[in-house]
């Protein structure tokens, strides 16, 4: 039997190859998707599918210099069955939420592809910078088999980073889910005085790199037994030098609080508040993050 203390999980650990002029960040997920995935009954495919992008968020969050900073993830589409699909990550913590029509999605294949879920959707990655208050956004549409893909096109596309993301999700017999993910980039210029590899001809550097990182299999990635270490050494051993970074604990972070949502009921105007409050003079206020309901009392307004 498996060691449950033993298990590498809810993880990100970043690291570099300085002759390479590559970085790099390797996550796992385990009881933090569980608790995301637990507040809704979501179906088989959109479990994944959430799993998925939450996975991404840690991999892309956690690249984040600023403690405080922000990454959102979301997906969105007009007529698809996933109607917004939406993660985001600050300092460790994770929430997301999936809104899909439930008709629609009995109508698809049994394990439909991200097509048949998004149709001509798009994805968003906005970076929220909380010391200088920079907001930067891109935007892609989602062509590939994945959000993996998808992701690795934006910095590719909007960046012009060679990057390789890699992602991988099981679930075991008693239903717990477990993700990991890689994220492989050279280093952008001014981080080390290069060029850009995509204004050179050829760059053997990323290639050698991008090769290796390709050969990491899903079933790694999503092995809790596996240490985040070994994953990187498995890859990278024979390199003149790989350097670790600080690792970072990821947690489930909804941010709702009584507290903060009569902060932002306390914005609107006393009328516009009684309009939102029942017969009973109270305003209802859900969050689909984590599926809690908050009743705020019209008299906690009342100075």
């Amino acid at each position: 039997m498996t060691d449950p203390t033993a298990l590498d999980l809810d993880r990100a650990l970043g690291f570099t190859i300085p002759a390479r002029h590559a970085r790099g960040r390797i996550v796992r997920l385990g009881p933090v998707l569980d608790t995301v995935l637990a507040a809704h009954a979501y179906p088989p495919a959109i479990e994944s599918l959430l799993a998925e992008a939450l996975t991404l968020a840690a991999l892309i969050g956690s690249t984040l210099k600023d403690a405080g900073g922000q990454l959102t993830l979301q997906a969105q589409t007009e007529n698809g069955v996933v109607q917004l699909l939406v993660c985001d990550y600050r300092g460790g913590e994770l929430r997301g939420y999936v809104k899909y029509d439930a008709d629609r999605l009995a109508e698809a294949p049994e394990n439909p592809s991200l097509f048949a879920l998004f149709g001509s959707g798009y994805l968003a990655i906005t970076f929220d910078h909380a010391k200088t208050k920079e907001r930067y956004q891109g935007i892609v549409p989602l062509d590939g088999a994945t959000l993996a893909e998808a992701a690795q096109s934006y910095f590719v596309q909007s960046e012009q980073i060679p990057t390789l993301v890699r992602v991988g999700l099981a679930k075991d017999a008693a239903g717990h889910c477990t993700a990991g993910g890689l994220f492989l980039q050279h280093l952008p210029e001014g981080e080390d005085g290069r060029e850009r590899l995509h204004v050179r001809l050829d760059h053997p550097e990323w290639e050698h790199v991008a090769i290796l990182g390709g050969t990491m299999g899903a079933d790694e990635l999503a092995n809790p037994a596996l240490p985040l270490e070994t994953l990187i050494w498995r890859l990278f051993n024979e390199e003149e030098e790989v350097r670790l970074l600080s690792d970072i604990a990821m947690s489930r972070g909804c941010r709702c609080s009584p507290e903060y949502i009569g902060q932002v009921l306390s914005r609107f105007p006393p009328e516009e508040r009684a309009e939102m409050a029942d017969d009973a003079g109270v305003i209802s206020v859900d969050c689909e993050f984590c599926a809690r309901s908050f009743p705020v009392p019209l008299d906690d307004f009342v100075s």
